[in-house]
């Protein structure tokens, strides 16, 4: 009995090849849509998952609110570490991490610049799960001058895994032993390290100051102990430690302060929610945003079920035209459970074939999804084993859900009404087929109005003025290895034609380096009178090659021998200063962590305001200080033949430091880095809502030629009667267009209001336009239109004589 239905289902559905192809294509479309966003939210969902001991580990962060500006860290005071495993029970174990920046490691003759280095406790073994493979995971950063490096480093220094005991040679002079080879971290992992440099070569690392902030610090509570209860100790733990300190410099208590409005608190945040969860100052690694894993995971569900509608949408208006068929089958004897049998195979042979279609187009897509999203999805074994079954189930849930209405609907019909043609309904009838069309254009349009919100912010962002000129600068990093011949390399760099002028500075306003600082307006270190802000060292010509503006007194010089202890403000600093004309004011910090030493500085101008963070933000306090920054050489250049300049620069280099790597980047490319997750999301974005759209018209298309069906005498009688084609066109069309223009109403409020929350993530944005609600709306009329009049002009020069030959 099962193979006479597979075999009669196939027959059917070979008999309406047109409507089968546009089924099968559209699921699996879907389908396959559906599978590449499940594998990006599976992804970004399994961070830091691979260690054994995640559900205890914890970083501690860092929350201030001191001198007018809050701040959330994901650092730590140096002295924590050694006070949590002393004072706090709970805590099995403490580590710690001190990102410093890159370094140069030698091979042969040659130096290469290596970013992913940071400084690292012994105890980061007992607490990650870090398989080593070469040394001992107990000694291998217990003393100073070790380092434990990954596979792919040793294989890339080395040419083989068994290098313990082998010596690097960091920054030309520093040797470093390597005591440990450990396998490639997962690129699941918020950090992702080559070089891991033992704690006890840095000095900072034995500091005592709790109110200095500069370690990643990362906790292993014991099985049994609460993450709770052990955050209701952390005030004690900031009264005992941070308050005395505090008190020292500013001369206040704790008490005193938080009564100001400030605060200093600790917090601690899962490590396994860090990646979606944690946007603080001084990550190990760029985040990912579990709103963005929320928007994907709708948008696969909303794909998922345009395809379903489209499937249920065909299949049903298919149905009524084989009422005869089950009128003659149940006069015939068949009982009504075969009917059943017999709709829902037809229907779950559809889904199986789809699925099988879709997943080796989403094999074939992987590539190009994972260029658009920066990932490194694969298909692997491990993939397969949940993989197969829920596709299977899927298909098997799609084809019973589809085929239900056929199925159930038709074959409760009655022989008689059915041969005597009482229960032949045209497409105005279907108001199922009305609903699921209006469903699916609303999802539509909702994506539609998502993607120009999303694409109209992001080229606010790349057109917004943001107080400096970034096209055309060219950004030589790491300056600082050529030692003592910085100042050389930057004047010859200065005498290229090309060349319009360069400042040495690491302080760029495309992120990197920052440093804040707490200045006072008089010595009495008065917390009323306190301004934190980030602080930068720049030279003389830092503000003209960035296109800097100064509003109010003058720019630093190299004439003027008082420079070395004068400041410009921004003006967001001059407004927070509280006076009328900061200009030839003075402020006082302290330059030591103990506040016992205090230096004053004179403000000789005001520069106006510049977005050195993220859009996200809005502009915070900067302070810039005269002096030799040797973090990088910017330099502005005027010319059209960019590479050339930049070979000269090398050439320059060379002469200087034949056996250095020059690094350098464009800073408009830096400042699209920053905003990269964004044109990713943007951009994946487009292409899923494109996808949407091709499905929803797909089964547009069909039902269209659905309804042109249905209407062949009508048409040909309209015909007879003097109709014209446009006339034709647009009555079979407007039936359609209603339903868009209702999908319009719905979807407008929703979409607006999702995209509102959005953009509520940006300090500057754009407001959404009327134009926006206009153009996604039209877009969906003409889409549809185009789609129906297909058929519709099809149907309309069909010769009348053929439709109404059996009249």
């Amino acid at each position: 009995m099962i193979k006479n239905f597979i075999k009669t289902a196939f027959r059917t559905l070979l008999k309406n090849k047109g409507f089968t192809a546009i089924n099968v294509l559209g699921l699996a479309l879907g389908l396959a849509t559906c599978m590449l966003i499940v594998f990006y939210v599976i992804d970004e969902l399994s961070y830091d998952r691979f260690n054994t001991k995640a559900d205890r580990i914890y970083r501690v962060n860092n929350d201030i609110k001191f001198g007018g500006r809050e701040n959330s860290y994901a650092v730590s005071p140096a002295p924590m570490a050694a006070a949590f495993l002393s004072e706090l029970p709970e805590v099995e174990q403490v580590a710690r991490f001190r990102d410093q920046g890159g370094l140069q490691v030698k091979k042969g003759n040659q130096n290469i610049r290596e970013q992913r280095v940071i400084y690292a406790d012994a105890s980061i073994f007992n607490i990650f799960t870090l398989p080593m493979t070469q040394g001992d995971p107990a000694t291998a950063l217990k003393d100073p001058r070790c380092v434990v490096i990954n596979e792919s480093t040793a294989k890339k220094y080395f040419n083989t895994i068994n290098v313990v005991g082998n010596t690097l040679t960091l920054n030309d002079s520093l040797l470093y032993k390597v005591t440990g080879v450990i396998k490639d971290i997962p690129k699941q992992a918020h950090f992702n390290f080559d070089f891991f440099l033992s704690m006890p070569s840095l000095a900072e690392s034995k500091q005592t100051s709790w109110v200095s902030n500069n370690f990643n610090t990362y906790i292993l509570l014991k099985k049994d102990a609460s993450a709770k209860a052990l955050e209701a100790k952390f005030p004690k733990l900031v009264k005992e430690h941070v308050g005395p300190q505090l008190q020292s410099i500013i001369h206040l208590s704790l008490d005193d302060v938080e009564k100001q409005g400030n605060y200093f608190r600790f917090s601690l945040t899962p490590l396994t929610d860090i990646h979606l969860y944690s946007n603080r100052v001084a990550e190990l690694g760029a985040n990912g945003n579990i709103q963005y894993v929320y928007i994907f995971s709708a948008i696969a569900i909303f794909i998922l079920l345009i395809a379903c509608v489209n499937f249920m949408n065909l299949s049903t208006a298919r149905s009524s035209n084989r009422a005869r068929e089950v009128g003659v089958r149940k006069v015939l004897g068949s009982p009504r459970k075969f009917l059943i049998a017999q709709f829902l195979s037809e229907s779950i042979i559809v889904t199986f074939i789809a699925t099988i279609i879709a997943v080796f187009a989403a094999s074939l897509m992987l590539p190009l999804f994972n260029q658009i999203s920066g990932k490194e999805l694969m298909f692997t074994a491990q993939t397969l084993t949940w993989l197969i079954p829920v596709l299977i189930l899927l298909a098997i849930v799609i084809g019973c859900i589809a085929g239900s209405y056929p199925a159930f609907f038709l074959s409760a019909f009655q022989p008689i009404d059915v041969l005597k043609g009482k229960l032949s309904a045209g497409f105005k009838g279907g108001f199922l087929r009305s609903f699921l069309v209006v469903f699916q254009f609303s999802i539509s349009i909702f994506l539609i109005i998502g993607t120009l919100v999303i694409y109209n912010q992001l080229k606010y962002i790349q057109n917004k003025d943001l107080g400096y000129k970034r096209e055309q600068v060219l950004l030589i990093h790491h300056v600082y290895n050529i030692g003592k011949q910085t100042q050389v390399f930057k004047k010859e760099v200065k005498k290229l034609p090309e060349v319009l002028n360069a400042t040495l500075s690491g302080f760029l306003p495309t992120g990197g380096e920052s440093n804040s600082t707490t200045f006072f307006e008089d010595h009495s270190m008065d917390m009323k009178k306190a301004l934190t802000t980030q602080v930068w060292q720049v030279d003389a010509d830092y503000i003209p090659t960035l296109g800097m503006k100064i509003v109010s007194g003058r720019n630093f010089s190299t004439q003027m021998a008082t420079d070395t202890s004068a400041v410009i403000v921004n003006e967001t600093a001059a407004k927070m200063i509280g006076l009328t004309d900061p200009v030839n004011k003075q402020l006082f910090y302290p330059t030591d962590a103990y506040g016992k030493i205090i230096k004053p500085v004179h403000i000789i101008g005001i520069v106006k305001d510049f977005n050195f963070n993220s859009l996200r933000q809005n502009i915070t306090p900067v302070i810039l200080t005269y002096g030799e920054e040797w973090g990088s050489l910017d330099i502005k250049v005027k010319t059209a033949n960019i590479q050339e300049v930049v070979a000269r620069i090398k050439n320059k280099w060379k002469e200087l430091a034949p056996n250095q790597q020059m690094d350098y980047s464009f800073m408009d490319e830096d400042f699209d880095a920053v905003y990269r997750t964004e044109q990713r999301i943007g951009t994946i974005f487009i292409t899923f809502t494109s996808l949407a759209i091709i499905i929803a018209c797909l089964g547009l298309f069909g039902l269209a030629a659905y309804a042109a069906e249905q209407r062949t005498k009508e048409i040909g009688i309209r015909k007879v009667l003097g109709a014209n084609v446009s006339t034709i066109v647009g009555m079979l069309s407007m039936d359609f267009i209603k339903l868009v223009l209702i999908s319009i109403v719905i979807a407008t409020p929703f979409a607006w209001w999702a995209m509102q929350k959005w953009l509520q993530y940006f300090a500057y944005r754009q407001n959404i336009q009327w134009w926006v609600i206009a153009v996604a709306g039209g877009t969906g009329i003409v889409i549809a239109f185009v789609t129906v009049s297909f058929q519709s002009i099809k149907a309309a020069l069909s010769n009348p004589v053929n439709s109404l030959r059996s009249e």
